[in-house]
């Protein structure tokens, strides 16, 4: 997408919610907001958003996670194999669960390839590829990633 279309895309979204109720009692909404974004996700990515950077937006969300995972675990590797390693249900550095039951051990094996798969499909091309992402497509990433760091959190607390 060229510059001109993506700052025709900028003012149509923007005059979009002219006239609307929540203008009118002088309240402003941030696409981030009505999403749940988390905070740490958008102090990474809402500049980017904003400027109509979308892949990048996506990308700094994602590294943020990997970063994340990668302190918590203290395993020198970063995406797919460090997610594989730092969530592993045999021998995990990070547990989502007790690992007490066979649901528990399967909650664990799912989470390892969901934080796994999102680094291969999502932040990975981003990285290395020039990547045009729409709006929506971002905001889905963004509010994957923050389902994820809000789950990391959990295991924190």
């Amino acid at each position: 997408m060229n510059n001109a279309l993506r700052s025709f895309e900028k003012i149509v979204r923007l005059a979009g919610g002219l006239g609307s109720d929540v203008e009118e009692r002088g309240e402003q909404s941030h696409p981030f907001d009505e999403r749940n974004i988390h905070p740490a996700i958008a102090a990474v990515s809402v500049k980017l958003f904003d400027d109509g950077h979308y892949s990048q937006a996506t990308f700094e969300a994602f590294k943020y996670l990997d970063i994340s995972v990668k302190k918590l675990s203290k395993i020198n590797e970063s995406g797919f194999k460090l997610m594989m390693a730092a969530f592993s249900e045999v021998s995990p550095k990070i547990k989502l669960t007790a690992l007490l039951n066979q649901s528990e051990v399967d909650e664990q094996m799912g989470y390892k390839f969901i934080f796994a798969g999102a680094m291969s499909a999502i932040r990975n091309p981003r990285g290395h590829d020039i990547n045009i992402d729409p709006i929506d497509r971002c905001l889905d990433h963004l509010s994957l990633a923050s389902v994820l760091l809000r789950r990391l959190e959990d295991h924190i607390l």
